[in-house]
């Protein structure tokens, strides 16, 4: 009986301490207790993001602004116009 406890408490632990290592919970807890660290790390990660969100909204908007480009090149009367005012702002903003 307590032969098969110890078998299933053993079992317990070693998946406890598979997750515990999976999930780089100790390394969480450092970088926790070092204000240093915690801090230069959330610094670079905020530059990181940044530059990935301009990179991300230019090519999204320089894809939007083709689109918009071929939309006027097909003539469509009324659509046409607007975008076509659309892309004249864009552009001359571009250009300031």
């Amino acid at each position: 009986m307590k032969r098969r406890l110890y078998d299933e408490l053993n079992k317990k632990l070693d998946k406890l301490n598979y997750l515990l290592t999976r999930n780089k919970v100790l390394e969480l807890a450092e970088l926790l207790g070092n204000k240093k660290e915690l801090i230069f790390r959330n610094i670079w990660s905020g530059i990181a993001k940044g530059i990935g969100i301009g990179i991300g909204v230019t090519i999204i908007t320089a894809i939007i602004l083709i689109i918009l480009q071929k939309i006027v090149t097909w003539n469509i009367p009324i659509i046409g116009e607007y975008i076509a005012d659309i892309v004249d702002i864009v552009q001359s903003n571009l250009t300031k």
